[in-house]
């Protein structure tokens, strides 16, 4: 039995780093980055929600994606994508609003 995730995606038009994100995504999130040295690293941002970046493939120039899941609904995901996005903007970051991801 395969388990729905619902994602949200915010797009950061930065040249930034993947492990540069996860960090900033931590630091903004009060948290730490989970599986730091495995394939699909994650930064917990609530319970049942969780963010992890996509970077662009073949050297492609920025932006890359942060996705936002959660395993529960929708709506956690959208508002813990909200406060995401609001604390990177905070933190002087170039961000599109959240929009629903597929996954």
């Amino acid at each position: 039995m395969s388990e729905e995730l619902h994602a949200v995606t915010i797009v950061v038009d930065m040249p930034v780093t993947k492990i540069d994100a996860l960090d900033t995504i931590a630091f903004a999130a009060d948290g730490s980055v989970d599986d730091a040295r495995t394939a699909r690293p994650r930064v917990c941002l609530a319970p049942n929600a969780w963010a992890e970046v996509e970077i662009p493939k073949f050297a492609d120039p920025p932006p890359l994606a942060i996705d936002v899941y959660s395993d529960k609904s929708g709506a956690i995901a959208w508002a813990e994508a909200r406060r995401l996005f609001d604390a990177l903007e905070r933190l002087g970051w170039n961000v599109a609003p959240p929009r629903a991801g597929v996954r």
